[in-house]
C-alpha cells in the first residue's frame, strides 16, 4: 500500500473511505490539507474516495463522512463548490448538535465554555501570547465548523486575547509547524496585513504563514530557528 493510505475503513454510497497520513499529506502534496476532503477538494485524490487524516478524532468522522457525501450530491445537482460546501456545513453543524454533551455545553457561559475546551497548557512557550492544546471537535461543534489545526484572536472572535489554539487532532511531530503557521500568521496581521486579500494574495497573512509553513517541513532543520524568530516579534510588539 503507497503513502499516503494506511487503512480502508468502509465504503458508503460508491465511495471508499480512507483513513490517510495527514502529515504525508501536508508535506509532499499539499500543506492546505486538512481533517478530511475528497476530489472536489483536491484534484489528486481520486473521485470514488474520501479521505480523513488519521489524526482526527474517532466520534468526528460520521459528520466528516456526511459533509462530503452532501457535498458531493448537492455538486451534481447544479450547486457550485462554495454554495455545496455552505449547506454541507450547515448539515454538519445540525446533527454535531444534537448530542447531549453538546446541547448541555451550549447553555454554559462563555468562560465556562472555554475551560472546557483548554485542555493543556504549553508552559515552554512563555511570554505574552499562551499556547493551548484544545479540544477541537467541542471548538467545530461549539463555534465553528471549520475549525482545524489551530487558531489564534486576531482570526476567530472566540478565542481569548493573545493565545493561540492548538487541535488535539494534531500529533506531537506536527505541533510545531502549525504553531509556526499561527503565530507568523498573527504577527504580520498584528502589524495590519489581512488574513486575506483576493486582490493582492501575495500580502496576505495566510498565504504567508502558509509559505512559511510548507518551507519548514521541506526544511524541519529550520524550524526551531524560524521559530525563536517568530516569538522575539511577538516580545517586540508594543
Amino acid at each position: 500500500m503507497k503513502k499516503p493510505y494506511i487503512k480502508k475503513t468502509g465504503t458508503i454510497s460508491g465511495f471508499n473511505v480512507w483513513k490517510v497520513d495527514g502529515n504525508y499529506i501536508r508535506k509532499n502534496m499539499d500543506e492546505e490539507f486538512t481533517n478530511f476532503a475528497q476530489n472536489c477538494d483536491f484534484k489528486f485524490i481520486p473521485k470514488k474516495e474520501f479521505w480523513i487524516d488519521k489524526e482526527h478524532n474517532e466520534n468526528e468522522t460520521r459528520f466528516y463522512v456526511d459533509h462530503m457525501l452532501a457535498q458531493n450530491r448537492l455538486m451534481k445537482k447544479g450547486k457550485t463548490y462554495d454554495e455545496a460546501f455552505a449547506i454541507a456545513d450547515r448539515l454538519q453543524r445540525s446533527e454535531r448538535l444534537k448530542a447531549k454533551n453538546i446541547k448541555i455545553l451550549r447553555k454554559k457561559t462563555k468562560k465556562q465554555k472555554i475551560n472546557k475546551i483548554h485542555k493543556k497548557l504549553l508552559k515552554n512557550y512563555k511570554g505574552k501570547i499562551k499556547i493551548w492544546i484544545v479540544r477541537g471537535d467541542l471548538v467545530r461543534s461549539i463555534f465553528f465548523i471549520d475549525f482545524t489545526e489551530g487558531g489564534h484572536d486576531k482570526v476567530y472572535g472566540f478565542v481569548p486575547k493573545n493565545e493561540i489554539w492548538l487541535d488535539d487532532d494534531l500529533s506531537a511531530k506536527e505541533r510545531k509547524f502549525v504553531l509556526l503557521h499561527e503565530i507568523h500568521e498573527r504577527n504580520l496581521m498584528t502589524k495590519g496585513w489581512p488574513y486575506w486579500s483576493y486582490l493582492h494574495p501575495k500580502h496576505s497573512a495566510h498565504k504567508s504563514a502558509s509559505e512559511l509553513e510548507y518551507f519548514c517541513r521541506k526544511n524541519p532543520g529550520l524550524l526551531d530557528k524560524k521559530l525563536k524568530e517568530e516569538f522575539e516579534k511577538v516580545e517586540s510588539q508594543k
